[in-house]
């Protein structure tokens, strides 16, 4: 089925040195934008994460540190990389929980000031596993009927999610709607308001902790009653992306103060 679009839509996977998304690194990306009209462009890159790849990693995607020695940064590509996606919705396969975050911290490392807050995010491992409960490749056979050759490649995984997401169009019309707003709402397990999805909206729109000793009480309300919570937040281990989010809600609850 032919994706009905009103924006681009980008289907991207990333291969990286682990994954941790506060601290690991991407070391290759591939992204299939595909516009209104059914053109597509695709595009695959390699990055130097100027770190060193673990063995572990490398036995999975296949690509080691001599493979990406003389490869650009990811900030020395990360422009570019922006203005390919600005204005495009995005899809991935586990990439609301893993992907996306991992992609929006290497941007903040950059300095690259891109909003992706008000782009739609489909999960195309959301869909499957409310249906179907399988691996990227299981959900290639199972809705393609094909084997998914050169799997943990970003190039072979990008553009398996994207056939497995017209795939499911097909075998659910009466589960699935084909629209971009409609298929986002569907693909989420919950509304967040950081991209790792430590801070989560309530059925009220209230940003709510969604971990620790205080999960599912109100951001604002924690604050006020244990501001150590702040920079404790601050200064552990958390992604640029959450720690960002909470100090806007911070500076927010003070100048309603005033």
């Amino acid at each position: 089925m032919k994706l009905n679009l009103k924006n681009p839509l980008v289907f991207f996977d990333l291969e990286t040195t682990g994954t941790n998304i506060n601290t690991d690194r991407i070391v290759e990306i591939c992204y299939l934008k595909v516009y209104p009209n059914g053109n597509e462009e695709a595009k695959t890159l390699r990055i130097n994460p100027e770190m060193h790849i673990p063995e572990a990693s490398s036995a999975i995607h296949g690509i080691y540190d001599a493979d990406v020695a003389d490869c650009p940064t990811f900030k020395e590509v990360a422009k570019s990389i922006a203005n390919d996606i600005e204005g495009a919705d995005i899809a991935g396969f586990n990439s609301n929980r893993f992907d996306v975050p991992v992609l929006v911290e290497e941007f903040l490392r950059a300095g690259i000031d891109i909003d992706l807050t008000r782009r739609k995010f489909i999960d195309v491992q959301v869909i499957y596993h409310k249906l179907e409960q399988r691996t990227l490749s299981a959900a290639y056979k199972f809705y393609c009927g094909k084997n998914l050759e050169d799997a943990h490649t970003a190039e072979a995984d990008t553009r398996a999610t994207y056939e497995v997401l017209k795939a499911q169009l097909d075998r659910y019309p009466d589960v699935l709607e084909n629209n971009i707003n409609f298929l986002s709402e569907y693909s989420t397990y919950s509304k967040n308001a950081d991209f790792a999805g430590r801070i989560v909206y309530d059925d009220k729109g209230v940003e709510v902790f969604n971990f620790g000793k205080y999960k599912g009480m109100p951001v604002a309300e924690v604050l006020k009653r244990d501001i150590g919570y702040y920079g404790w937040i601050m200064n552990g281990d958390f992604t640029l992306n959450t720690k960002n989010v909470l100090t806007k809600i911070r500076l927010r609850e003070s100048s309603m103060l005033k």
